[in-house]
């Protein structure tokens, strides 16, 4: 199966860039290099792409679509970009000009059932981003107690009927393991009221199967831990933009971002500063960036998609 996956929020990602021809920027998730291409396009001598992905399928993609660019330094790397600092290290690389993360799933990931991690087709039950580690959402389903899974579903999915899905998945499992998607599909059906399923947008299972998306890759925790340091690598005016696509990830970015540029926990009737933190840089985008209607018409996959933007001070 050909990798494809459309860069979406493409021109508002390169103008949020600010792209400098000799300037050093960082895909964290490089997917099939649509983004990164374009970045790359646009640098001149001294001008470094680095390109890191957890998904080596994505890195083979985009090494085959970066090779035409044979006068470009870029330097790919499988990693997932939680382990940026490594990768820059290995690469003798110590400040960024712009980073730029795309936190969705590609179209190839999602239409390719050997991955596991659509609904719509009957296929193993993984959803692993690196299928060399991490735990694939057969052993969640698996293994975890009732109560771990009715968190996740209801933290990670926003999903109302998370306790009765997962004491279906439990029951279910004691019979025989879950092991297909058309398996669990049946079951959240079982577990969901027929009136509930019929009013919904989208399939039914599309909660579940993104709260086991977000625990089998620990995407959160990763977002989390990881954006206040890459704020920090940098330069004077260089720029993190990350685009998400639902409002956990989106919750997340906005308050890391309004924290770095307003770090100061002193109590709010307190005069003076106290505690001494600094602000880091500034929020570009006060409101989310969202793609336009054409955007969303064209690539049904974007209608989601939020761009923020913030920049280190000078």
């Amino acid at each position: 199966m050909e990798f494809k996956h459309i860069p979406i929020l493409l021109e508002e990602c390169l103008q949020g860039l600010k792209i400098k021809e000799n300037g050093i920027y960082l895909d964290g998730t490089l997917g099939g290099a649509g983004h990164g291409y374009e970045i790359a396009s646009r640098l001149g001598k001294g001008g470094i792409l680095i390109g890191l992905d957890q998904d080596e399928e994505a890195l083979e993609a985009a090494e085959h679509r970066l090779s035409g660019l044979k006068d470009k330094d870029i330097r790919l790397m499988h990693s997932n970009f939680a382990d940026f600092e490594n990768a820059l290290f290995l690469t003798g690389i110590t400040g960024l000009d712009g980073i730029l993360l795309d936190l969705g799933i590609s179209s190839y990931q999602i239409d390719n059932p050997e991955r596991g991690f659509t609904y719509m087709k009957d296929a193993p039950l993984d959803m692993r981003m690196d299928q060399s580690r991490g735990k694939t959402a057969e052993f969640i389903v698996n293994t975890y107690s009732p109560a771990e899974l009715a968190r996740i579903f209801k933290q990670y999915g926003e999903e109302d009927f998370a306790r009765e899905i997962a004491r279906k998945i439990v029951s279910a499992r004691n019979e025989t393991p879950i092991k297909t998607s058309y398996q669990l599909n049946e079951i959240i059906d079982l577990a969901i009221p027929k009136k509930i399923r019929a009013g919904r947008k989208g399939h039914p299972a599309k909660q579940v199967y993104q709260a086991l998306r977000i625990e089998s890759n620990d995407e959160l925790k990763v977002v989390e831990e990881t954006l206040p340091k890459m704020a920090e690598y940098l330069n004077a005016g260089g720029r993190l933009c990350v685009i998400t696509f639902h409002s956990l990830e989106d919750r997340i970015v906005k308050n890391i971002f309004r924290t770095l540029e307003n770090p100061c926990t002193c109590p709010r009737d307190f005069p003076v500063c106290a505690c001494g933190k600094q602000p880091l840089g500034k929020v570009i985008t006060r409101k989310p960036i969202v793609p336009s209607k054409d955007e969303q018409e064209q690539n049904e996959r974007s209608h989601s998609a939020k761009l923020r933007i913030f920049e280190k001070k000078g």
